[in-house]
């Protein structure tokens, strides 16, 4: 990758050595006292090389201090969508019992719940009302037996409207659980369909986290859902691990401290955004934006934007960019502004550059660059280009490996080795249906930053 920010050739070839600066600290400006979320703009390198056309990766990260008390965290408004069709029979339909047990367990009294199962049809077991004591919904869990067909579509979209019903207090958090272990056969069942129902849910302000069981689902279906609303995604081969995966999600629900966030990014003249790096946001000209949804306590959430810098000469100083983010706090539902801002600065220093890197957000980078390469060999071998497939995974191991060495960071290398290996076997052999999924779920879990990952 010609120019990339990995590439040091143009530095080696410059003599001419200077004093490096020391990194300027990004600024921080808030207009409101809240201690829940903070804002950094950090960049793969604090200087860059002078007199040539530059690479760069500029994270903006929103660090959430802690979950709230649980006697302050915002309610909940879930709805619990399970898969009941034919394919569920046996063990699978139990599990999915004592995981929905599981959750309603943990919830609070004041806390609102909707149980919704689908087969052929859609079925309403208990609309959207208080958990209360959680006799109601324990007895229907337990009454859930096994159908017809998968109507998954129509699921997700009557959980969502039982989400709607409590929508206009702003004080719940809004999701929807999905479990499925079979393809959509009843209604719409496409992956564009239901990413589109996930986008358009998503701009509601409701996320969806969808639980794939099994080897039969539509693992394309299941995580574009689950991205396009900014919720969780994960991958379950044994139907055991259920109530384990239940207990997690959970645990990000019952975490929400921020939501509705949106984050702007402007880069001076010089400065080119190019693309987002694991994440779908949008450039328009010299701004990107993204929206999330949500953000959990004690967690850490970002974008990755590469920038294209022009040639500076040694010694000088820029900004190289400035973020705003808007959010509303979940927990007293006010609104909020972050802003900050990060500068580079250039030398022609050859170990200066290579010094001033930051480690985290090369690591961070390595990780979502294979999380894009993973997506793209998937779609080649789906199309019989295996060979493809595995030129793609193993050029980006070849970069990273490039970066680590130059870097000395030992995160990007442990990153690289294993896509190298991973890149020959597929090549050889592709993707069988289990690592198809993994590949898809791992892919989502490392774009979305989710805490909580695949047994």
């Amino acid at each position: 990758m010609k120019n990339s920010l990995i590439s040091l050739l143009a530095v080696a070839l410059i003599g001419a050595m200077s004093l490096a600066l020391p990194a300027k600290s990004t600024t921080v400006a808030s207009d409101n006292t809240s201690e829940t979320v903070r804002l950094r703009v950090d960049v793969d390198r604090t200087i860059l090389p002078s007199e040539t056309s530059e690479k760069a990766i500029v994270k903006i990260a929103l660090d959430c201090l802690r979950p709230p008390r649980r006697d302050l965290r915002p309610p909940v408004n879930l709805a619990i969508v399970i898969d009941r069709s034919g394919s569920m029979a046996g063990d699978r339909i139990a599990k999915a019992r004592e995981a929905a047990l599981e959750a309603v367990r943990r919830l609070a009294p004041d806390d609102i719940v909707a149980l919704v199962v689908f087969d052929t049809g859609v079925q309403t077991l208990v609309p959207a009302q208080r958990v209360g004591d959680g006799r109601r919904l324990e007895r229907a869990i337990c009454g859930i037996e096994v159908g017809g067909n998968t109507a998954l579509h129509g699921g997700v979209t009557r959980g969502a409207a039982e989400v709607r019903r409590n929508m206009e207090d702003r004080r719940f958090i809004n999701r929807v659980i999905l479990l499925s272990d079979g393809l959509a056969n009843v209604g719409p069942s496409s992956p564009e369909e239901l990413a589109r129902l996930g986008g358009s849910l998503g701009r509601e302000g409701i996320s969806v986290t969808t639980v794939g069981l099994g080897l039969g689902f539509n693992e394309d279906l299941m995580t574009r859902l689950a991205q396009r609303s900014d919720g969780n995604t994960y991958f379950v081969e044994n139907s055991a691990d259920l109530p384990r995966i239940f207990a997690a999600e959970l645990g990000d629900v019952l975490s929400v401290v921020a939501r509705r966030v949106v984050i702007e990014i402007d880069f001076p003249a010089g400065v080119r955004p190019l693309n987002f790096v694991g994440r779908d946001g949008v450039i328009r000209g010299q701004r990107a934006e993204l929206t999330l949804n949500q953000l959990y306590g004690g967690q850490e959430k970002f974008a990755l934007v590469e920038v294209e810098v022009s040639p500076s000469r040694s010694g000088l100083e820029i900004e190289i960019a400035r973020a705003r983010v808007s959010y509303e706090d979940a927990i007293n539902q006010r609104s909020a502004t972050l802003t900050a801002e990060r500068r580079v600065q250039f030398s022609a220093s050859r170990s200066a550059v290579v010094e001033s890197a930051d480690h985290k957000v090369q690591a961070d980078y390595a990780a979502n660059a294979l999380a894009v390469a993973k997506d793209e060999a998937v779609g080649l071998v789906d199309s019989n280009r295996r060979d493809q497939a595995a030129a793609v995974l193993s050029q980006k191991s070849k970069e990273l490996r490039t970066m680590g060495e130059i870097y000395k960071n030992s995160a990007v290398l442990s990153a690289a080795a294993p896509a190298a290996v991973e890149a020959d076997r597929l090549g050889k052999e592709g993707l069988s249906s289990a690592e198809r999924k993994s590949y898809r779920a791992e892919s989502a879990q490392t774009r979305n930053q989710q805490s909580s990952g695949n047994p």
